[in-house]
């Protein structure tokens, strides 16, 4: 008898290695592939709550203070850039983009998580969400506050980033962007507040989940992820075309569409007042400019809404409506378009497919 126990406890035994060795196996795979931000930003002393140089910790750093990562996935780092993200630049956009799809393309992990300052974030994720050819999940996150304040919410938001990417349901969403224990869909969301934690939205959509309890909780798909078509492979793209953004007033007389022409922007986004309306002067200038191949988005400067067609004039001059895409992310839109051609018609198909 005390035979056939010792038998079966070592019958259990291997049970559970193999149980556990299964689950290991299993364990995702996330790589942190780290931008800078004030999420890895330190407090400069006597400057206030909101003095600080942002991009100064590592990714090392990052994850190092963040132990309960390794209870949720097999998390490895990398350092792409450290920066504050007002400086983001194209050249930082387009090796972001080539190396998420290198790491997807090579197997080398189950998701990516890209910490980032919050300023140009949703661009990037934006930008992101037409250029990555993978359906894994990638989550941005970053913080409001600085690594080194004693009220630091980064650790946290990086915390449920990993929780999001790791999740089997983020598989197929597109790229996200998880703050505050809410996540949003790259296309809709966007800054809202300067100092709050609460610092995005999506204002037409609503977000599509939240983390509550540590546990990733999505309400709904994403409504219009990019259709494969209108995806971009950049291949041997270097550099992204001009594009400028002018933002509608009282009284606009058109004299920055033509200075913008002249600076040598290929095409021009008119934040226009409610639905994408536009100043007279002003959109004879922006006729004018697209007359000579200038190609002109109507976008409109309020938080929420779709921008659809409603004036004639703009209509016949060949503006495109930018739809639910806010001004930077029509932007973006509109130069990975001119990437590929200067045919109005057929950008206007892509944002079609796309706003």
């Amino acid at each position: 008898m005390k035979e056939l126990f010792l038998l079966g406890a070592v019958f259990l035994a291997v049970g559970f290695f193999h149980i556990g060795t299964a689950s290991a196996a299993k364990c995702p795979r996330v790589m942190v592939l780290a931008t800078g931000g004030t999420i890895a930003g330190r407090e400069i002393p006597a400057a206030g709550r909101t003095g600080y140089k942002a991009g100064v910790l590592s990714v090392q750093d990052l994850i190092a203070d963040v132990p309960e990562l390794r209870e949720i996935a097999d998390v490895t780092g990398e350092q792409l850039c450290n920066i504050d993200s007002k400086d983001m630049t194209d050249e930082i956009w387009l090796r972001l983009a080539a190396r998420v799809n290198e790491i997807f393309a090579a197997d080398a992990a189950d998701a990516v998580v890209i910490p980032h300052g919050t300023d140009t974030m949703e661009e990037t994720a934006y930008f992101l969400s037409l250029t990555v050819k993978s359906d894994k999940p990638v989550v941005l996150t970053g913080a409001m506050r600085p690594a080194t304040a004693a009220d630091a919410d980064g650790f946290e938001n990086l915390l449920d980033a990993v929780r999001v990417s790791a999740s089997g349901d983020a598989v197929g969403k597109g790229v996200l962007v998880v703050m505050n224990g809410e996540i949003h869909e790259a296309r809709d969301v966007t800054k809202i507040h300067t100092q709050n934690l609460a610092a995005f939205a999506s204002p037409t959509t609503g977000c599509l989940g939240t983390v509550k309890n540590g546990i990733p909780a999505f309400s709904r798909a994403p409504l219009r992820r990019p259709k494969s078509e209108a995806l971009f492979d950049l291949g041997d793209v270097s550099a992204l075309p001009r594009v400028d953004i002018l933002y509608g007033h009282e009284g606009d007389d058109g004299a920055l569409a033509f200075a913008a022409e002249k600076a040598g922007a290929k095409g021009l986004v008119y934040a226009g007042m409610g639905n994408g309306s536009i100043p007279a002067e002003a959109e004879k200038a922006l006729a004018q400019v697209a007359g000579r191949g200038v190609i002109v988005v109507r976008a409109s400067r309020s938080s929420g809404g779709e921008v659809t067609s409603s004036v004639p004039s703009s209509d016949e001059a060949g503006f495109i409506e930018s739809g639910a895409l806010n001004p930077q992310k029509a932007r973006v839109l509109l130069r990975l378009c001119l990437t590929k051609t200067t045919d109005a018609a057929e950008i206007a198909r892509t944002f079609a497919a796309c706003r």
